[in-house]
């Protein structure tokens, strides 16, 4: 009882330094995709999958449950028995844990080879790579969907790998239970992609159906932080107008909220043209223009901005606790 009472105590300054130094080495040395982790995760994601997916409601929540239950207590168990040994070394797990759940290098590469590719007047190469990093079919694209996909998926992952991340990690943080929010977000999120379905049939309905519906309820608040992040260092009336009444237009469920607030943020069309519509009054989100290379830029700008205004917060939290 003694590491639960007093984890908590050190939220502020251990909380913001953990995040600050995780963000710096990660800018400095990123992660592989394929690193040992990362790895080791997707391995027993899928082991767990193969040993409990029975088909039945009851296996698929069990399958959820111990697939994101056991590697996130276990996180927050060596936080406390390290914190018992000694705080520096909670804190060196503390920056271990988010340096490989939280940060831009993770997926920023596919954004900046694909940004420079269209900046050398390279549309082929922006399609490939674009494909690539997706894993669809791009080649038809034209330039106007290229950027549309590129601008959508790249604020997507920015809010996946960083700002929800970092809303979960404070949470569970201040309730005693270390870094743990940090691992529950990101496994989260990779089952439910992982666990969609595949040709053959598997996962089965029951399994994809638990992982979706958890990952809406653990995403619903920090995809409204990310949005509100969004609008307050971009354009607010706009991005707030367009979460409010057009996030179903963008996107399904939390995705159309961060999609709805960038459009809005940084004035540009994120939603594909009505046909039925093609003269869409200026109250529209299609009314906006349409993206343009410029407007990478814009979304870099705005995603660091958002970042230094929830570190800028948490800062002064830190402060003013101590």
């Amino acid at each position: 009882m003694k590491a639960w009472a007093r984890g908590p105590t050190i939220i502020g300054p251990m909380g913001f330094l953990a995040i600050l130094l995780a963000l710096l080495i990660e800018q400095a040395r990123p992660l592989s995709f394929n690193n040992p982790v990362h790895a080791g995760l997707r391995a027993w994601g899928r082991g767990v999958r193969r040993n409990l997916d029975a088909g039945q409601s009851s296996h698929g929540w069990l399958a959820w449950l111990l697939a994101v239950g056991v590697p996130s207590a276990l996180a927050a168990l060596i936080y406390h028995g390290l914190w018992e040994l000694s705080g520096v070394l909670a804190f060196v797990w503390t920056v271990a844990v988010l340096y490989v759940t939280l940060g831009f290098r993770q997926f920023s590469h596919h954004f900046s080879e694909i940004r420079r590719s269209l900046e050398d007047g390279d549309e082929r190469a922006a399609r490939e790579q674009l494909a690539q990093w997706l894993r669809v079919d791009a080649s038809a694209l034209p330039r106007a969907e290229l950027l549309r996909q590129v601008i959508e998926h790249s604020v997507l992952a920015a809010h996946r790998h960083v700002f929800g991340v970092f809303v979960c990690f404070l949470v569970f943080w201040v309730i005693g239970l270390g870094p743990a929010g940090a691992v529950i977000y990101r496994l989260a999120e990779y089952l439910s992609r992982n666990w969609r379905g595949r040709a053959d049939g598997t996962p089965s309905e029951a399994l994809r159906r638990a992982s979706a519906t958890a990952w809406r309820w653990i995403d619903h608040v920090p995809a409204r932080i990310t949005a509100l992040g969004f609008a307050v260092v971009g354009n607010f009336e706009e991005a707030v107008a367009s979460w409010r009444a057009d996030a179903e237009r963008f996107a399904p469920g939390s995705d159309g909220v961060v999609l709805a607030a960038t459009s809005g943020a940084i004035n540009v069309r994120l939603t594909p043209q009505d046909p039925a519509n093609p003269v869409p009054d200026e109250t529209d989100p299609s009314a906006r223009p349409e993206p343009q290379l410029a407007h990478l830029g814009s979304v870099v700008g705005l995603v660091w901005r958002a970042v230094v205004l929830w570190m800028l917060l948490l800062a002064l939290l830190t402060l003013a606790r101590v």
